[in-house]
């Protein structure tokens, strides 16, 4: 007999580890995790005492990716919704064995739990690290990672039948090592006020479709507007411009904080760096910064040591999309998550 779908019931076919383990377990694993385990470990155990107490939600943090992390309450019974959401999706099944690989600490890592627990899936949790399958060799139903895992684990990535990257956005080099493999992998999108993603796309194709029960608009501004009703009644103003196809598929463009308005030309910095993907080796971003003549100008801002780029980088670009300025910053600030923080590594060039 398989329990309610309920954040207080453990679906009898949970594994963790390859372990049966049902509430009352994961409450002692989750005490002794906060007072002997490693760092990610004790993140765990927090997330699972969160997860069974009394309480009818949880609290959680934003990656911080335009700004302060800002702390949020997300309703439990919305993130089990979300849960039976993705496993429709992606068609898994009670007893899918899959990987955990993310940090608990955000929505991502603790979704990957909760799905688990209502869905039945036979989880194996694994320290986050860049590289989750190194030192595995075993083979997976179902996987999350974000773009940086997935690309140090290409080599056994065939192991898994199915992947999700999210987190930050696969650009042109990874998607073309990926769309080579004979394995199903989806790029996402999503936010932690969406708890996790509310879309996806098969890697190599334009649009993202959403979830079951998501719907999607845009405002005046061309930026998305979600409604999930099955996680809340209140629609979700995003920051991301969106080319709309229908209400339940659109194609990303680029974050509307970071348009360009030069010489009234409106540039999308994420469309530039999308062109220029193959032929920069290292991490970069473009940024729109002032200029008396153009009232923005495009400057490009390289990770590392100068270096001399040769002009034919910037054949595929538009007149207007070619930097009028190249920055180079040793090190880029990010979020815990990967993400590059384009303002903050700004900030490091001021301060010389």
């Amino acid at each position: 007999m398989i329990n309610t779908v309920t954040y207080k019931n453990v679906h009898n076919f949970f594994k963790l580890n390859g372990y049966h383990l049902t509430k009352e377990d994961l409450c002692r694993v989750a005490y002794s995790f906060i007072k002997e385990g490693e760092d990610y470990e004790q993140a765990v155990g927090e997330f699972l005492l969160d997860w069974f107490d009394d309480k009818n939600y949880i609290d959680m943090y934003t990656s911080g990716t335009t700004g302060m992390p800002k702390k949020i309450r997300i309703e439990k019974e919305a993130m089990v919704q979300s849960a039976i959401a993705t496993g429709d999706f992606f068609g898994l099944q009670p007893g899918n064995r899959v990987l955990h690989c993310l940090p608990t600490n955000f929505v991502a890592g603790k979704m990957m739990f909760v799905r688990s627990f209502i869905l039945g899936l036979d989880m194996d949790f694994a320290a986050p690290s860049s590289n989750p399958l190194e030192h595995n060799d075993e083979r997976y139903d179902f996987a999350a990672m974000v773009p940086l895992q997935a690309k140090n684990s290409i080599k056994k990535l065939t192991n898994i039948k199915k992947v999700i990257i999210g987190g930050v956005k696969v650009h042109k080099p990874l998607e073309q090592e990926l769309v080579k493999l004979p394995i199903q992998i989806y790029e996402t999108y999503g936010m932690t006020e969406t708890i996790t993603h509310i879309a996806a796309k098969k890697i190599g194709e334009e649009a993202f479709s959403t979830l079951p029960n998501v719907t999607v608009s845009v405002n005046e501004n061309q930026c998305l507007v979600v409604l999930a009703k099955n996680i809340s009644n209140e629609k979700i103003e995003t920051n991301d411009i969106v080319n709309l196809i229908s209400d339940t598929q659109f194609v990303w463009l680029g974050r509307y904080d970071n348009v360009i308005n030069s010489g009234g030309i409106k540039l999308m910095p994420e469309q530039i760096e999308d062109k220029l993907s193959t032929l920069i080796s290292r991490r970069y971003f473009v940024n729109g910064e002032p200029d008396d003549t153009l009232g923005e100008k495009v400057v490009l801002y390289i990770e590392g040591e100068p270096m001399k780029l040769d002009e034919s980088v910037f054949n595929r670009l538009d007149k207007y999309e070619k930097p009028k300025e190249i920055v180079f910053i040793p090190k880029f600030k990010e979020t815990a998550t990967g993400k590059i923080m384009r303002a903050e590594s700004k900030e490091l060039v001021e301060e010389k």
